[in-house]
């Protein structure tokens, strides 16, 4: 039985993706960009490994490889924050509100990342990836937002109905090069877009906000791989430094960002949704530890976790493996709930929830990534 709705997962994933595709604007752009090679966005090392040549062998385990504790048995503990208590929290502040969608306040402005308050990470809300929790803060609860920064453009970072109805209350976006247009497209209008190549920055109150480096790729249907560019980001406040890094392998970007702009007090590590066969895209729990250290970090946040089954891993196996990573030199690695609020710069105690959740136990998938 879970073998045949593992079938009808993928089989339902790949009818949406084809359905996608034929709407997808495939007029080419002449991007004035170094990143911008041959009519696609290319990577600092060129290409990458992300498991295109594998795709029967990562099908074939999808399907058969008996897995641990894909996802929660039980209901993760969330934290349901008001505007109230945020605004009675003093300094900066950092929430996961879940996978990638952070919320962070600097300087008195709150910035949103990577915004998905959809039930799945799909092109369709009725197959694909689904959440394990809903988000911490539900969008009519958000304070208001000075900018949403998105770092690409693959479904569990950005969502269509999600952003325009970001859209409806005047708050701006900043994407990467590419990414924009999509959202132009999508009838947010062009005057709350603005795209950005890597080392852009812009000046947001006492924010500056910089496009950095990442190591990923692009696309949201069959033929428009690489089309828009990835980015990270590093946040720059008066009295705080937050990096983002999106989704991104590991590589020696890492330490010019961190000579550029660091020492950050905060990283929001990407931490999930990895493994050896796409290893180019996706940092191990150990390299986002090692990618903290380059940037210099104090603390570092383990995301892209939590949320949405998006790889062979059990759903705790990040935040285990960090914290094991960061033993060697004592690295601060928080692990909050979703929804618990950090403060930025401060000692904050945080704890390993995870474990005192029920298991599942070993399980066949039963549903296929959506471009992670």
């Amino acid at each position: 039985m879970k073998r045949a709705t593992g079938l009808m997962a993928i089989s339902l994933l790949s009818g949406a993706l084809l359905m996608t595709a034929s709407c997808t604007n495939r007029t080419a752009m002449d991007w004035q960009s170094p990143q911008y090679q041959d009519s696609k966005f290319v990577n600092r090392a060129g290409q990458v490994d992300s498991g295109d040549g594998n795709l029967g062998k990562i099908l074939k385990r999808w399907l058969f490889e008996r897995r641990t504790d894909p996802t929660p048995a039980d209901a993760l503990p969330i934290q349901h924050p008001t505007q109230a208590e945020l605004a009675a929290t003093s300094g900066d502040l950092a929430l996961r509100l879940g996978h990638s969608t952070i919320l962070l306040r600097l300087d008195g402005d709150y910035f949103l990342t990577d915004p998905v308050f959809v039930d799945r990470a799909s092109p369709v809300q009725w197959a694909g990836p689904k959440r394990f929790h809903a988000p911490a803060m539900a969008l009519e609860e958000l304070p208001p937002i000075k900018a949403v920064v998105i770092s690409h453009d693959h479904y569990d970072h950005l969502d269509k109905a999600t952003v325009r109805q970001l859209a409806q209350t005047g708050t701006h976006f900043y994407t990467p090069l590419g990414v924009g247009q999509r959202l132009v497209r999508w009838g947010i209008d062009a005057q709350q877009v603005t795209e950005m190549d890597w080392w852009d920055s812009v000046t947001l109150g006492s924010t500056e906000l910089v496009a950095t480096p990442a190591q990923h790729f692009s696309g949201r249907s069959l033929w428009d791989r690489d089309s828009t560019l990835w980015a990270s980001f590093a946040f720059i406040g008066s009295h705080s430094r937050v990096f983002f890094s999106g989704d991104t392998g590991y590589f020696d970007g890492f330490a010019e960002i961190g000579e550029r702009y660091g020492p950050f007090d905060l990283t929001l590590m990407e931490t999930g949704a990895y493994d050896e066969m796409w290893s180019g895209i996706h940092m191990s729990p150990e390299e986002s530890v090692q990618a903290h250290r380059d940037l210099r970090g104090k603390a570092m946040i383990p995301i892209h976790n939590g949320t949405f089954d998006l790889a062979l891993h059990a759903w705790y196996e990040p935040m285990e493996r960090a914290l094991a990573a960061a033993e060697s030199d004592n690295q601060q690695v928080l692990t909050p709930v979703m929804g618990q609020t950090i403060q930025i710069g401060q000692d904050n105690l945080t704890t390993a929830w995870w474990r005192a959740l029920e298991s599942e136990g070993p399980e066949l998938a039963a549903t296929a990534p959506v471009a992670p």
